[in-house]
């Protein structure tokens, strides 16, 4: 016998063929055979909602079985809240309209909703009354979770696109008032697209980790310290969780702190020694970024780094401090856990 694939156009031709008169008793059994063995939930009731026949698919759907559903009302599967649809159903069926797919939703016998796709048509007898109804339900729930995952991550890409694109046009536009030249202001945005390119590395890799977890503030620092090796600088390490609305942030911020350490502390001596230390409690998170042997003569003057590492604690409602004293430059950052952890 051939089957009809799963996923072919729902008809509900069958049950309207049972009714047939003109169809043999092995045309019917053969239909029958059909009916039964298609994964779809067919079904049918007469005019007043009582049940008449239920095949194996509608078992499965609805968890009731045939002996347990034949006999009662079609409410049986119908929330309340839809009981006003099935009564505009009898309406069109008893006018002999055949009722196209359209998507509802059933209860399962544990009162589960489920969301169907659903046809629906005529039965006649062999005087052409209409006497009941055909019903062919699909289940979509499958198909719906899947849609929904969809628009989650097109939302999700197009926001974390949007937010990139307005920390890039920031960079480009208040970065170009302030440079020297075009080859500084060149060199300056390729270094901060790669602090940003890093910092989207590490979101990626915490979404990929079968745990669930976000990365830490110290695989933040050593991302963005890598490229400038490990001479003269001293990173500890530290496992507070930052989230994936934090990661772009910090990477900015500990990416601003070293590229003026190489332009104008610590990193531009080659003497000069560069440590980072953090402090946690249970509010805070405390940075202690010190440097030492750097080539400035006084404190420096605030730039566009200075701009950006301000509105940068600004969004994750932390706080700065900045000290020159004896040779030794020395900025701390206190940031709370709920907003590193966002």
């Amino acid at each position: 016998m051939r089957r009809r694939k799963e996923g072919s156009n729902m008809s509900p031709v069958s049950l309207h063929s049972l009714s047939d008169p003109h169809f043999s008793a092995d045309t019917t059994a053969w239909l029958a055979a059909i009916v039964e063995d298609l994964t779809d939930a067919i079904l049918s009731k007469t005019l007043d909602g009582t049940i008449t026949s239920w095949n194996a698919g509608a078992e499965r759907l609805f968890g009731y079985s045939r002996e347990e559903a034949v006999g009662r009302p079609i409410s049986l599967i119908i929330p309340d809240e839809r009981l006003d649809e099935e009564a505009d159903i009898v309406v069109r069926l008893r006018l002999g309209e055949r009722i196209g797919r359209f998507e509802t939703v059933r209860c399962t016998r544990e009162a589960v909703p489920v969301h169907v796709e659903v046809a629906i048509s005529p039965l006649r007898n062999a005087d052409r009354t209409i006497i009941g109804a055909s019903t062919i339900a699909r289940d979509i729930s499958e198909r719906l979770r899947h849609a929904n995952e969809q628009a989650l991550l097109l939302s999700e890409m197009r926001h974390r696109v949007k937010n990139l694109l307005s920390i890039v046009q920031g960079l480009i536009s208040i970065g170009g008032r302030r440079a020297d030249d075009v080859q500084t202001f060149t060199e300056e945005l390729n270094a901060r697209i790669t602090s940003l390119a890093a910092a989207q590395s590490l979101v990626l890799h915490s979404e990929d980790r079968a745990d669930g977890a976000c990365t830490t503030l110290g695989e933040i620092l050593a991302a963005v310290m890598a490229p400038y090796g490990d001479d003269g600088i001293a990173v500890v390490d530290c496992d507070t969780v930052v989230g994936q609305h934090a990661m772009t942030s910090l990477a900015l911020l500990f990416h601003e702190l070293a590229t003026n350490a190489v332009k104008y502390g610590a990193l531009s001596n080659p003497d000069g020694s560069l440590s980072v230390d953090i402090a946690t409690d249970a509010a805070a998170v405390s940075v202690f970024w010190r440097e030492e042997g750097g080539e400035w003569s006084e404190k420096p003057q605030a730039g566009f780094g200075t701009s950006l590492l301000d509105a940068t604690l600004r969004g994750l409602q932390g706080t700065i401090v900045r000290e020159w004293r004896d040779g030794v430059f020395e900025t701390v950052l206190k940031l709370p856990r709920d907003a590193l952890a966002r």
